[in-house]
């Protein structure tokens, strides 16, 4: 069977920063595949086109650049935070202020975001709102283990069962 869309589509794989000889971000393994539904949003659409045609037990490694992936690095959102914004119930959460934290945010809209504090100065935390893929090439190394028929519950609620 082949990898199309709506079909239920179990891979293994290493992804790699900037080519095969880059730093290693992922590994996936057979003891715990990742299995989708393709084709729902699930996974980055390029990284499913890569996908498509395929056979379980193909093999696969292809390149998605920062573009096709999660886009390139955006300046702008880099951005400080008044140390306000950090104040529940009169209390400062001071524990929570700390280089590298990902702190679950809301923008003005209600939609809900992740910063990662890159700094804590006297009055305000410099958060970096950009995904922390953004700005590189990702390399991909596989193999798809499996593909089947996605069930008619399975493709109602969007998710593997």
């Amino acid at each position: 069977m082949k990898v199309e869309e709506k079909k239920v589509v179990s891979i293994t794989y290493e992804l790699k920063q900037d080519g095969n000889d880059g730093e290693v971000l992922e590994t996936v393994t057979m003891e715990n595949p990742l299995t989708v539904i393709l084709g729902i949003g699930n996974l980055l659409p390029a990284f499913e086109d890569k996908l498509l045609g395929l056979s379980e037990g193909d093999n696969f490694n292809f390149t998605l650049s920062a573009e096709e992936a999660y886009g390139g690095y955006n300046d702008n959102a880099v951005i400080s935070v008044p140390k306000e914004t950090f104040v529940v119930d009169g209390k400062l959460q001071e524990e929570m202020l700390y280089e590298g934290n990902a702190v679950p945010m809301m923008d003005e809209q209600g939609n809900k975001l992740t910063g990662v504090i890159t700094s804590v100065k006297d009055d305000h935390v410099v958060m970096d709102f950009n995904h922390p893929l953004a700005g590189i090439d990702l390399f991909f190394k596989g193999e798809v283990v499996g593909v089947r028929d996605a069930t008619p519950s399975e493709l109602e609620h969007g998710h593997v069962h």
